[in-house]
């Protein structure tokens, strides 16, 4: 093994430190009070100070390390100086640890993506349905989400004074998924978990159609995927646009790094190159497990609305 590490891990090294603070920011915002709530496109979908202030800090942490790499957040922001108590410099050493799969060990930095959503769930964090929120930050390379880092920043957050509050998963492809206890839903049962705030016809037809057991209604595309790593549902079904690429990318990686599949409602990949539009217009489909069951079972007038 080389003495420095790949330029790969290094990035995710440095993105679990970057989340690691960007899950504080939350929290202090969240904690003093004004969340500074601005409408941007209707009630549904919000912005707050946190989102400013985390996409500020991990994209200007990120630029500072990595200069090269692309950087795609989902707010948008005037460029501006961003104050020095936002940056964070560190790496998570035990990432460091891993060696890069030899697939990405000679990446260039101008070869990569970097999605970013500040605060996954920003409508649940402003109820005070903490437990939806997540930061996310996906690593694409080739067009293809390929490592992740998703904050938890309320994890733990009714369970009492004395617990540590947020945690940080990571994943690579090659390598696995770390954070977390990796659990499957018994085998048999059908949990679907769908969105709580943007449902439709469409997305209520959808879920219907897949004979579920039990019907979990949440915020935000990194809690629903680990809902399914952690065994709470078997699929994620999102039969409607809306869900973007900075949804889906640090959620794809991490749960394809331990055997998942997420597509689009089609079966279609994602791709993730900077050219790529934003929208995930023909909704999403994920499981950690029988992805096939489930895809079979989406309806034909589904797939004829939500075009790619």
């Amino acid at each position: 093994m080389s003495s420095t590490p790949a330029l790969l891990m290094r990035l995710v090294a440095s993105a679990y430190a970057i989340a690691e603070r960007a899950g504080t920011i939350v929290r202090k915002v969240m904690s003093g009070g004004d969340l500074g709530i601005v409408e941007k496109t209707g009630a549904n979908d919000l912005q707050t100070q946190a989102d400013r202030l985390v996409q500020q800090s991990i994209c200007a942490s990120l630029g500072r390390s990595f200069p090269r790499v692309t950087i795609i957040g989902e707010e948008d922001l005037p460029s501006q100086d961003v104050e020095e108590e936002l940056i964070e410099s560190g790496q998570y050493e035990e990432i460091l640890k891993h060696p890069c799969p030899p697939q990405y060990s000679s990446i260039q930095e101008d070869q990569i993506v970097v999605w970013v959503d500040p605060l996954d769930g920003t409508k649940e964090y402003t109820e005070g349905l903490l437990d939806h929120v997540t930061v996310l930050i996906g690593i694409a390379y080739e067009g293809k989400a390929i490592a992740g880092v998703i904050n938890q920043p309320y994890y733990n957050y009714q369970a009492g004074d004395n617990t540590v509050l947020g945690r940080t998963i990571w994943g690579v492809l090659g390598i696995g998924a770390f954070g977390f206890q990796l659990k499957e839903v018994p085998d048999g049962k059908h949990i679907i978990t769908t969105t709580r705030s943007h449902s439709n016809k469409l997305v209520t037809d959808c879920v219907a159609a897949m004979n579920p057991d039990k019907v979990v209604r949440v915020g935000g595309a990194g809690n629903k995927i680990i809902q399914l790593i952690e065994g709470q549902a078997s699929a994620y079904v999102f039969a409607s646009p809306g869900c973007k690429k900075w949804d889906t990318c640090a959620p794809e990686a991490i749960l394809h790094a331990v055997g998942g599949k997420l597509t689009d409602i089609h079966g279609n990949i994602f791709q993730y190159n900077k050219e790529v539009k934003h929208m995930n217009s023909a909704g999403v489909l994920a499981t950690l497990r029988n992805f096939d069951y489930y895809a079979s079972r989406v309806p034909e007038n589904v797939k004829q609305v939500l075009v790619p």
